[in-house]
């Protein structure tokens, strides 16, 4: 199956450059290209991409608020933020708004190729250089600005997961894979990938990254120093 791909960037350079890297994979399609943040909203909505590798800063309107139309549609498209700027407030500010990743330019671009087909089949995707400051960030308690937007800090859960499913979001919480965690409880990929498909729906995480958070607010992990 082809992933079809919005390409949202005011530099007709770098909209170039990942169009052609994204056509020479088999597997990946460029099915729009918008250099403003408007654009990219109606792109989404006319083409229903699977992915839309988005800027932040653009005119018109930015990355983070194209961000949070694109995914307040039905059936909407994820969006992996692309850009120059590692910097905390645009990373909270991109997931708050429903980003699914968040990479930098400067990585190599066979790990935007892999960041595009993780975030298309549903995963979540942070540059290694933030996830730490994200996790801290987002475990810092009720109340910060970075507070998932799906709603209030989360309770520690009672009956609603299973111990079993209890296991499993802690090491997702340590940002284990699905096969790392099927590996670490003697279960097989296929049953850790059930156990995290039922804690997407039990807690209504948007993501891999918002199991990450949920995991923090009910304590199952603590944040790293």
């Amino acid at each position: 199956m082809t992933i079809r791909v919005v390409l949202a960037d005011d530099q007709p350079l770098i909209r170039s450059g990942l169009r052609v890297l994204i056509n020479d994979a088999e597997d990946i399609e460029v099915v729009g290209e918008a250099a403003t943040g408007a654009e990219a909203v109606r792109l989404a909505r006319e083409h229903r991409p699977d992915v839309v590798v988005m800027d932040i800063r653009m005119p018109v309107m930015d990355g983070i608020e194209a961000t949070g139309h694109v995914v307040a549609g039905p059936d909407p498209a994820r969006v992996l933020v692309l850009t120059t700027f590692d910097d905390d407030e645009y990373v909270y500010a991109a997931l708050r708004a429903g980003a699914s990743g968040f990479l930098v330019k400067d990585m190599a671009l066979d790990d935007i190729l892999g960041a595009i087909r993780v975030v298309a089949g549903g995963d979540a995707l942070i540059a290694p250089s933030v996830t730490r400051r994200l996790i801290q960030h987002f475990a810092a308690g009720p109340g910060t600005a970075a507070t998932p937007a799906s709603g209030p800090p989360r309770r520690r859960p009672d009956d609603t997961i299973t111990e079993r499913e209890r296991e499993v979001l802690t090491l997702v919480g340590r940002g284990r894979s699905n096969a790392e965690i099927a590996k670490d409880l003697h279960i097989s990929p296929a049953t850790a990938k059930a156990h995290v498909a039922r804690l997407f729906t039990k807690l209504d995480a948007r993501d891999r990254v918002h199991l990450v958070i949920i995991a923090y607010e009910m304590a199952l992990v603590t944040p790293p120093e």
